[in-house]
């Protein structure tokens, strides 16, 4: 079965509110199993408009990857980052 990754692309606006939606997260990402292969670090935009915050999150299946990104435990999450940025994510089924 292919692995599912959750690709997140984010502009922090307010790092001390943004900090309380990625640890309030973990409990999500705790309960899916998955395991942060990218978070923020070193980055170059190479070509076309990019962010300079990536994240990959690597999980067992796409529909782990699924049900991490749309479940109440990451929607309490979510209410802590509003006004704190922007994040565009994508959930990909992997090779």
């Amino acid at each position: 079965m292919p692995k599912g990754y959750v690709i997140a692309h984010a502009v922090v606006t307010d790092p001390e509110k943004w900090s309380q939606y990625v640890a309030k997260s973990k409990v999500a990402l705790e309960k899916y199993n998955g395991r942060r292969i990218v978070s923020g670090g070193k980055a170059e935009i190479i070509e076309g408009k990019g962010t300079a915050r990536n994240v990959v999150i690597e999980f067992a299946s796409f529909e782990d990857a699924k049900s991490y990104a749309t479940c109440p435990e990451y929607a309490e999450a979510k209410k802590l980052r509003e006004g704190a940025g922007t994040l565009d994510i994508t959930i990909v089924e992997g090779a």
